[in-house]
C-alpha cells in the first residue's frame, strides 16, 4: 500500500478508498436538492449512486483489511482531535452491510416516495444518514465518533417526523431526546477516558482497562441508539416514519450503531471489569424476551415489527457479550442476516400500509390473494427472522448458541431458545393476519420499485443461508482478527 503525505499533515495508506466510503454520501446528500433542480429522477439516481458508491469502495477496501493491512486516513489536528478513519475488517464489514442495504431501501423509496412532499429533504436525509454511519464504524477518534452519532440522530429526528403531523412531530422528539441524551452520557464516558489516559485515540487506547462509571456513561449510549431496555420506547414509536426509513433505523443503520460501538470499544479496545461481562448479557436478554412478550399483543404492525428489532438486537448483543470468539461470530453474522431479512418484513409492511391506508392487524387478512409477492416475501424473511433452516437467520442463531454452549453459558443458550419460539409465534401471528384468511381490505402489489426490492431482499435471506459458507467464514476472520488485537 502507498502513503501519501500533503504539508505533513493528511496521511493516506492505501489510496482514496476510505475518504469514498464516508464523503460521497456525506458531501452528496447536499447535491441531491441542487440535482432536483435539473429532475426528480437525477435526484433518485444520484441518491442510489452515492449510496452504492459508499459499498464498493468497502468491498474494494475488506481484502486489505482481511490481510491484515488495514487502509486508514490520518489528518492532524490540535487538542489531540486528530481525524483518523481506519479501515479494518470489523469496520468495513459494518459499512458493507449498512450501504447494501441502504441502498436497497433508496431504490425502494423510488416508488414509495414518489407522491408525498419534502422529497429533497427526505434524500438528503436518507443519504447524510447512511454517510454518517459509515464515518462512525470508520472513525479511530472518540470525539469523531461522537460527531458523526449526532448526525445520525439529526436526520432520525428529521426523518421520523417526515410527516410533519403533529403526533408524529412528538414521537420524533422523543426519539431525539433520548437517543442525544444517551449519546452525551456516552461523551461524559469518552472525556473520562481521555482524563484517564490523555488521549481521543482507539489506536492508542488499545488494552486499556477504564474504570466502572466511564463504562456505565458509554452503556448507556450504546443502550439509548441500539434501543434496548429500559431506553427502547422510542423505537416502536418510530414507525410513524415512512416505511422505508424505518426499515432504515430498525434493519439497516440506527441500531446497529448501539451493537457495532459495544463491539468496537468493549471488545476490541477496552478492558472492562468482570461486572460487566456479567450485567450486559443479563440486559441483553432481559430486553429481548420483554420485547417479544410486547410484540406478541400488540396489534400495530410496524410496532410489532419494531419490538421485534428490539428483541433480535438484544440477541445480538447476547452473542457479542458471550465471552467467545463462536458466539461474537454468530453475532456479526446476526447483523447481517437480520438486516437483510427485518428490512424485506419492513418494506412489505410498507406496501401493505400504503396500499390498504392502515396499519392495524385486526383489520387485515387475505392479502395474499391480491399481493403474492410482497406476502411470499414477507414469508420468507419471516422465516430468516424466525431462525428456520436453510435460511441465514437459523446458521447465525445456530452459532451464538453454540458459542454461548462452549463458553459455559448454557442460560444464554435456553433465552435463546425461548426467544426464537416467541419469534415464530408473533411473526406467524403477522403472516397469517395479514395475509390469509378474509379478504378484509382490497389492495394491489406496490409499484416496480417496491416489489423488486422486497423480492431481492428474500432472496438474499435464503441465499445467505445456501451459501453460509462464505458470510460464515467472513465473520470468523473478522472475529479472529478482533481477538489477536484485543489478547
Amino acid at each position: 500500500m502507498g502513503t501519501f503525505i500533503t504539508g505533513d499533515k493528511v496521511v493516506m495508506s492505501g489510496g482514496i478508498l476510505i475518504p469514498i466510503i464516508v464523503f460521497v454520501p456525506v458531501i452528496g446528500a447536499f447535491l441531491l436538492p441542487v440535482a432536483s433542480l435539473v429532475s426528480v429522477r437525477l435526484r433518485n439516481i444520484l441518491a442510489l449512486i452515492f449510496v452504492s458508491c459508499s459499498f464498493a469502495a468497502a468491498a474494494a477496501a475488506l481484502p486489505a483489511a482481511l490481510s491484515g493491512s488495514p487502509l486508514s486516513v490520518r489528518v492532524s489536528l490540535p487538542l489531540n482531535l486528530d481525524f483518523v478513519l481506519i479501515g479494518d475488517s470489523l469496520a468495513l464489514f459494518m459499512a458493507m452491510v449498512s450501504s447494501f442495504i441502504g441502498a436497497i431501501i433508496v431504490f425502494y423509496s423510488f416508488g414509495y416516495i414518489s407522491h408525498y412532499k419534502n422529497q429533497n429533504e427526505y434524500y438528503l436525509m436518507v443519504v447524510l444518514f447512511i454517510g454518517a454511519m459509515m464515518g462512525l464504524v470508520l472513525s479511530s477518534n472518540l470525539i469523531f465518533l461522537y460527531l458523526f452519532w449526532e448526525i445520525s440522530a439529526i436526520c432520525c429526528w428529521r426523518l421520523i417526523g417526515f410527516f410533519r403531523e403533529k403526533e408524529y412531530i412528538i414521537k420524533a422528539d422523543k426519539a431525539f431526546l433520548v437517543t442525544v441524551f444517551g449519546a452525551l452520557a456516552m461523551l461524559l464516558g469518552f472525556i473520562m477516558v481521555f482524563q484517564q489516559f490523555g488521549t481521543f485515540d482507539l489506536s492508542a487506547l488499545k488494552g486499556k482497562t477504564i474504570n466502572d462509571v466511564a463504562v456505565l456513561f458509554i452503556m448507556i449510549g450504546i443502550l439509548s441508539k441500539s434501543a434496548t431496555l429500559p431506553l427502547h420506547t422510542w423505537l416502536p414509536d418510530a414507525g410513524v416514519a415512512p416505511s422505508p426509513v424505518t426499515s432504515l433505523l430498525h434493519a439497516a443503520v440506527l441500531v446497529k450503531i448501539g451493537v457495532y460501538a459495544y463491539a468496537r470499544l468493549f471488545l476490541m479496545t477496552f478492558d472492562i471489569s468482570a461486572f460487566w461481562h456479567t450485567a450486559v448479557p443479563i440486559i441483553a436478554a432481559v430486553s429481548a424476551l420483554v420485547a417479544a412478550g410486547a410484540a406478541l399483543i400488540d396489534k400495530d404492525l410496524k410496532r410489532i415489527v419494531a419490538y421485534s428489532t428490539v428483541s433480535q438486537i438484544g440477541f445480538i448483543l447476547l452473542g457479542l457479550s458471550s465471552g467467545s470468539v463462536l458466539g461474537a461470530a454468530g453475532g456479526l453474522l446476526y447483523i447481517l442476516m437480520h438486516g437483510l431479512a427485518k428490512g424485506g418484513l419492513f418494506l412489505c409492511v410498507g406496501i401493505v400500509e400504503q396500499n390498504t391506508k392502515t396499519r392495524d392487524l385486526t383489520k387485515l387478512g387475505g392479502l395474499i390473494k391480491t399481493m403474492p409477492l410482497t406476502a411470499l416475501s414477507f414469508l420468507i424473511c419471516s422465516f430468516s427472522v424466525m431462525g428456520i433452516p436453510p435460511f441465514g437467520g437459523f446458521f447465525s442463531k445456530y452459532m451464538v448458541i453454540g458459542g454461548a454452549v462452549s463458553a459455559g453459558q448454557p442460560w444464554i443458550a435456553f433465552v435463546f431458545v425461548l426467544g426464537a419460539i416467541l419469534t415464530v409465534i408473533y411473526l406467524f401471528r403477522v403472516f397469517t393476519g395479514v395475509f390469509l384468511g378474509e379478504v378484509k381490505i382490497g389492495a394491489k402489489e406496490g409499484s416496480p420499485s417496491m416489489v423488486s426490492s422486497v423480492v431481492a431482499l428474500s432472496v438474499l435471506s435464503l441465499a445467505g443461508g445456501l451459501l453460509i459458507y462464505y458470510p460464515s467464514a467472513l465473520v470468523q476472520s473478522i472475529v479472529q482478527q478482533m481477538a489477536v488485537i484485543i489478547k
